[in-house]
């Protein structure tokens, strides 16, 4: 993907964008992109008081870009009467408060289709991770007991499994398609039935794991889906069954899955987030089925550069009157989401 313009020549005027982020490597590499195109108002540029720097700015801005998982919500919108399209650069957006965005009429963007494909291989390595249970035999050799304890255990085949997706989104449906290619038969649950989807559907998702082996969790975190992998979900999966998630941890009822996996209950779990980030629970360390990724699905050089591309194409498109990628699906916002805000505010305060 490239810009759909060129760089603006000095003599014409930028457009500004208000640029909110954390500290990170990241804002700094897309801000740096952005001063090639826009007029790019941030407050870790400027000397004076955050709240200064907002009262002088914030009242024109028209277009804001949040960077990642930075927390935004609806007292720091309302800083921005003017606001007319937040563009996001992540896959989920349960750190944004997206009913006030809704009520205000601001259009919301994300990163989807950006990390799509980097996710879905991510998923389907932790699934096959852990039905080979590769993590734990590189672990068995490395420890030295090969020799002494002779051959590794046997793990599981793919082909054939019954891999239900909860959420066909566009990382739910790439996920799908690589396993389906696989030979893994697929259903799926979602917010509705996908008519250009030939995988069979399933209106909820405890009927969808009574039908499965495997569970991926790829939706979005929303009041709705807040622990929606419950342990009634998991238990109808089966003493067999494996949990794969790389949506968004509160997705699932941690302490629920690991009271079942110690249980032997459940047959395993790939997970690249967790409930509490960065905090996991001590209990999983020890369990070979449990293969951990400390929720880096999205990150390769290649997403971030994807993220970039389509973070400024939608600028451009925007300040030109033309159509947006990646629209958000406007709804409310899950008490999950604010914990996450609460623990994202503490980092950002540390980093200062």
């Amino acid at each position: 993907m490239s810009d759909n313009s060129t760089c603006s020549s000095p003599m014409e005027e930028l457009h500004p964008i208000f640029l909110h982020h954390l500290p990170s490597s990241f804002s700094v590499l897309l801000k740096t992109r952005l001063q090639a195109h826009f007029h790019v108002l941030d407050p870790c540029d400027s000397a004076e008081p955050v709240s200064s720097f907002l009262a002088s700015h914030a009242h024109s801005v028209r277009a804001l870009v949040c960077a990642f998982l930075t927390p935004l919500t609806a007292e720091t919108l309302e800083l921005f009467p003017s606001l007319h399209l937040l563009v996001g650069t992540s896959s989920g957006l349960d750190h944004v408060d997206l009913d006030y965005c809704r009520r205000r009429g601001i259009t919301v963007t994300n990163a989807s289709v950006a990390f799509a494909e980097d996710v879905a291989d991510h998923a389907v390595t932790l699934l096959i991770d852990v039905l080979r249970r590769i993590s734990a035999a590189d672990r068995f050799v490395r420890s030295g007991s090969w020799p002494v304890k002779g051959d590794y255990p046997l793990g599981s085949k793919l082909r054939g499994r019954r891999v239900g997706i909860v959420g066909l989104g566009t990382i739910g449906f790439q996920t799908a398609k690589r396993l389906a290619s696989l030979g893994c038969i697929i259903s799926y649950t979602s917010r509705s039935k996908k008519p250009s989807a030939s995988f069979a559907y399933y209106p909820d998702v405890l009927e969808l794991a009574s039908n499965s082996d495997v569970l991926i969790v790829c939706c979005s975190l929303t009041q709705e889906t807040y622990h929606i992998i419950n342990q009634e979900v998991m238990r109808a999966l089966g003493k067999r069954g494996v949990v794969v998630n790389v949506g968004r941890g509160p997705l699932i009822d941690e302490a629920g899955m690991v009271e079942l996996l110690v249980q032997g209950d459940l047959g395993g779990a790939g997970l690249d987030v967790f409930e509490h980030e960065p905090k996991v629970p001590k209990e999983l360390f020890g369990l070979d089925n449990v293969v951990l990724s400390p929720h880096c699905a999205v990150i390769t050089p290649e997403s971030f550069q994807a993220v970039q591309d389509l973070t400024v194409n939608n600028l451009i498109a925007f300040f030109a009157n033309k159509p947006l990628e990646e629209l958000a699906v406007l709804g409310t916002c899950s008490r999950a989401a604010t914990a996450l805000e609460r623990a994202l505010m503490l980092v950002g305060s540390a980093t200062e």
